[in-house]
């Protein structure tokens, strides 16, 4: 690999427009239901004591979720401020994690071994052949992947969700990842290859404030990112969500997906 193959990598790896996003992220992001966990916990085959890396763990709510089951967890993300948070967090929730500083191109073959490797809107952001073949490594013969994300159906309820893209696309930078494309490619082409999905829908009331803090919360839109653009953003936005719903109430609809794979029984 060449030197510039290497440091695209890298910069896949990690993109430090999460920087000063901690507190949006903590307070806006969406949660994942603790059915969803119970799903993917029972589907795995998980027992108290097994251990799990999260990769690209943010704040800590998946760290969190299955440190609360039993788990051993290590945490891992490259920005040691999203780290920092999850140790908090971790701490105000009464359970331990182990925090590790680094990416994805950080892994190595003596890590683990992990019965599970949980990824939470984080797998776009790497080398994901590299990751998935480094997670091969590390991860046990009868264990697996299990990658989260959410999703807005097209539904008249996320009118909101429509409206903050919009105006998001007018401020955003451009992405070097590749973007938010399907899993399902990457994983058929690793050793990870038997996919179950399960996913839980919620219903849940925001204002305009969530509205604006889930959009900080993104890398894209960061107050880092927006630089001397951040208040134009937010007042285009919060403008443009009077509009539509002069009371400041607004409902969101969001699908919670997991994608559990695992290597194909012999």
């Amino acid at each position: 690999m060449s030197q510039s193959d290497n440091l695209k990598d890298r910069t896949m790896a990690y993109q430090p427009g999460f920087r000063g996003t901690v507190a949006f992220y903590d307070r806006y992001r969406l949660a994942y239901p603790q059915r969803l966990i119970d799903r993917v916990i029972s589907l795995a085959g998980l027992q108290p004591g097994d251990a799990v890396l999260d990769l690209g763990c943010g704040t800590g709510m998946l760290a969190i979720a299955f440190a609360r089951a039993g788990m051993v967890v290590t945490a891992m993300d490259p920005e040691p401020e999203m780290l920092a948070a999850a140790q908090v967090c971790a701490e105000s929730a009464g359970v331990a994690i182990a925090a590790s500083l680094g990416g994805s191109n950080d892994l190595a073959p003596q890590m683990g071994p992990f019965r599970l490797a949980v990824m939470g809107r984080s797998f776009h952001w790497m080398d994901r052949p590299a990751t998935l073949d480094m997670l091969d490594r590390i991860v046990t013969h009868d264990g697996g992947v299990a990658l989260f994300h959410d999703a807005h159906p097209p539904v008249a309820e996320n009118d909101w969700f429509k409206l903050l893209c919009d105006v998001q696309a007018r401020y955003r930078q451009p992405r070097g990842s590749g973007g938010h494309r399907r899993y399902e490619p990457f994983l058929f082409a690793s050793a990870f290859r038997q996919l179950d999905g399960l996913s839980v829908t919620i219903r849940q009331p925001l204002d305009a404030d969530d509205i604006v803090g889930r959009a900080f919360s993104m890398a894209a839109c960061s107050p880092q990112q927006l630089g001397d653009a951040q208040a134009a953003f937010a007042a285009e936005l919060l403008s443009a969500l009077r509009d539509l719903s002069p009371d400041g109430k607004f409902t969101e609809v969001a699908e919670l997906v997991a994608v559990l794979a695992r290597r194909p029984k012999e």
